[in-house]
């Protein structure tokens, strides 16, 4: 059976600050953080953009995140003030929240991955 994997790397900026941290974490700061959305499927899907079975899934849905926070992105936002009360604002619980929020925008049967940094040197990877 054939399978298709994609991945797709976005950044966007955004402030935030760990609840009870203490130390410098615990005050609001910011960070570019960079995204990875790895996608898998064994078949291909349209999309509210392209009505043809010829994707995974659609690039503009997977990045959705590194929209203006105004727009119902992530971008340029308090992560404290955007994220559900349910999840926390470690680049651990980043990743679940834009997993749980991704996973709502692909085709059903489509796996995905999300990888999250806040420094150039450290990834945190989350899938269910």
């Amino acid at each position: 059976m054939p399978k298709w994997t994609l991945t797709t790397e976005f950044t966007f900026d955004s402030a935030h600050y760990i609840e009870d941290y203490d130390g410098p974490c615990g005050r609001l700061h910011g960070h570019t953080y960079r995204v990875q959305v790895v996608a898998s499927s064994t078949q291909l899907h349209p999309s509210e953009y392209c009505p043809h079975p010829v994707m995974v899934a659609d690039f503009r849905s997977l990045r959705w995140a590194k929209r203006d926070a105004m727009k119902g992105g992530l971008d340029h936002g308090v992560l404290n003030e955007l994220l559900p009360k349910e999840y926390g604002t470690t680049a651990e619980e980043i990743a679940r929240y834009l997993y749980d929020a991704t996973k709502k925008r692909v085709p059903e049967g489509v796996t995905i991955k999300i990888r999250v940094s806040e420094t150039p040197n450290s990834w945190v990877e989350y899938e269910d």
